[in-house]
């Protein structure tokens, strides 16, 4: 994830959010990987020690805010949430197999546990919807699609989402069909969707809708005025009398072109209604292609690793300039003591003036962005293969 997805997770201000975009930038540019929570603490702190180098190049960075951000990491951490980032990353892909028999599969996320966190459980959504649109490769308007996507509870999605991110989402949702992918969000109340997005949505299942409060009232009309009208009845009428089973309903017809909303019956899935057994699922994960794909955890090189190596370097350097100081300090005791009338002229070609270890540095630090940078996607997320 990047900075816009995790700032609404971790519900920073947009001081907050600035200095986290600081860090991700900062670390794409020194091709740091920002793989896990530790990772990213790292990186706070060493942020926290360079803050007039890094402010300088990237715009004020201030203690308070980077330390309410590793507030919000601690409490995430709290949450479970170390378990939720690292390696190996959700492969896409997963979601789309056959079986040998041409059929595809329904993947069902069991979020009982994150549910508890709702906006973990939006954001992680979110994510999934950026990496169809990343990863998958462009197929126009295939006769049908690679997979859908339905997204219960929507209003999570959007609950005090800011506006960079309902536009980033309208973005996906409105692209994301060429990569052959259906969206749906399901909803007790089509106001929970931002209008840019309902906008997108080209196919509608409306359920029935009661209007007891003038809000719900408001909800009703909303919900027939995203229908084209049908002159056999009035669609606000008609959704507060449908029956179980019945929805009003409206797809694309050929050209894309809205059809004309009908009152219909729901053909009833053939399966059976309610959770399955937790013996059930067990056996259900155990006979998975993927059992067990995602149950070890890779801890490889990231930015932890590399600034741990960097202090300790750092550390290291300064301990010999140390002795080297304390020598020459003898050195030069020695001289005074022993010939006094002679003048010693330190050779300085070894040591660097402050001016030229400031170049050095900031030419060592563009070439490690030339070929260090990464690349992040619309939502964020770094980009694989990267």
């Amino acid at each position: 994830m990047g900075a816009l997805l995790l700032s609404r997770m971790l519900d920073l201000n947009d001081t907050q959010e600035g200095v986290l975009n600081v860090a991700f930038k900062l670390a794409d540019d020194e091709g740091l990987l920002i793989l896990d929570l530790k990772d990213l603490r790292a990186l706070l702190v060493d942020i926290q020690a360079r803050a007039k180098e890094v402010s300088v190049q990237y715009g004020n960075v201030s203690t308070a805010s980077i330390g309410a951000i590793q507030r919000a990491l601690l409490v995430l951490e709290q949450q479970g949430g170390e378990h939720f980032f690292g390696e190996r990353a959700m492969n896409i892909a997963d979601l789309m197999r056959s079986a040998s028999d041409g059929r595809g599969y329904i993947s069902v996320l069991a979020a009982d546990e994150l549910m508890r966190a709702p906006r973990l459980y939006a954001t992680f959504l979110l994510w999934l919807l950026s990496e169809l649109f990343e990863e998958l490769p462009e197929v126009g308007n295939p006769d049908k699609p690679k997979l859908v996507f339905f997204f219960d509870e929507a209003h999570l999605l959007f609950d005090d989402a800011p506006k960079a991110l309902i536009d980033k989402v309208e973005q996906v949702v409105r692209l994301v069909r060429s990569k052959g992918v259906g969206v749906y969000f399901v909803t007790q109340n089509p106001m929970d969707v931002p209008e840019p997005v309902l906008a997108q949505l080209g196919n509608r299942v409306q359920h029935a809708l009661r209007a007891y409060t003038p809000r719900e009232q408001k909800a009703v009309r909303v919900a027939a005025e995203t229908f084209r009208p049908n002159p056999a009845f009035s669609t606000e009428e008609v959704i507060t009398q449908l029956g179980t089973g019945e929805a009003l309903v409206s797809t694309l017809e050929d050209k894309g072109v809205p059809s004309m909303v009908g009152r219909t019956m729901i053909r009833p899935p053939s399966s059976r209604l309610g959770p399955i057994l937790p013996e059930e699922r067990r056996a259900l994960i155990a006979n998975s292609p993927v059992a067990g794909l995602y149950d070890t955890a890779i801890d490889r090189q990231s930015a932890f690793e590399v600034l741990a190596d960097r202090a300790r370097q750092k550390q290291d350097a300064e301990q010999r300039q140390q002795i080297e100081d304390e020598r020459e300090k003898r050195e030069r005791n020695y001289q005074q003591d022993h010939e006094p009338r002679r003048r010693t002229t330190r050779s300085r070609s070894s040591r660097q003036t402050p001016t030229e270890a400031a170049i050095n540095s900031l030419a060592r630090t563009v070439a490690n962005r030339l070929g260090n940078a990464l690349v992040r996607g619309i939502l964020g997320s770094l980009k694989r293969g990267r």
